[in-house]
């Protein structure tokens, strides 16, 4: 991903956030079969200072990805949309497409059995917590005794990325008026309209004008 000074995501937190809120990632290898792409949800090891993620992958994927020989590119990606030339006063203009993204890059650690099993129920905690009644991976007898059998089909593993490239591109490059322009039609009825958008854009810009 091209870099840009002024769209750099380089503030740990922010990146912990955007995993924490975008956990469906996208995975990356390249090797010795050719590249390889694979999709699953990460989450942060929240037992680590620094920045890793847990993942699993299901098998046979960790053979086609040939897991921990080499660099793994985990991808994650916050909102994104479309912007038009025409919520701008300038002309000529360009549209855009605002998003923010992180890739992450390192050598996988492969996750023992237990360590796995861990993981998987994390996962599933994570996602239940959010429904009235959540549905545990052990909340019955037969579902650990099913949980237990089919993580046999799963490995898991950690990344703590030695490299990271990471933008948040939110029209930082335009003046406050075509910024304020820009979220009242990202809030609005516009066909590109986008709350989780128009949210992150609030963010960047509230943080920026109290830095002033």
């Amino acid at each position: 991903m091209r870099q840009n000074p002024s769209f750099t995501l380089g503030d740990p937190d922010e990146l912990k956030r955007l995993v924490r809120e975008n956990p469906w990632a996208t995975f990356v290898s390249a090797p010795s079969t050719g590249l390889v792409a694979s999709h699953y949800p990460v989450l942060l090891d929240e037992t680590r200072a620094e920045l890793s993620l847990l993942a699993h992958l299901g098998r046979p994927d960790e053979q086609l990805h040939e897991l921990g020989q080499h660099e793994l590119l985990i991808v994650v990606q916050g909102p994104h949309g479309y912007i038009s030339s025409g919520w701008y006063d300038e002309k000529p203009a360009v549209p855009t497409w605002n998003f923010i993204a992180a890739h992450f890059s390192g050598v996988p650690e492969i996750l023992s059995d237990e360590e796995n099993l861990e993981v998987l129920e994390r996962l599933v905690d994570h996602f239940e917590d959010a429904l009235p009644s959540p549905r545990r991976m052990r909340g019955t007898l037969k579902d650990s005794e099913y949980a237990d059998r089919i993580a046999s089909g799963t490995v898991g593993l950690r990344l703590t990325p030695t490299r990271v490239v990471a933008k948040q591109k939110m029209s930082q490059n335009r003046p406050d008026h075509i910024v304020d322009t820009i979220m009242s039609e990202l809030g609005g009825d516009s066909p590109y309209a986008s709350e989780g958008l128009l949210r992150e854009m609030r963010i960047v810009h509230e943080r920026r004008r109290a830095a002033r």
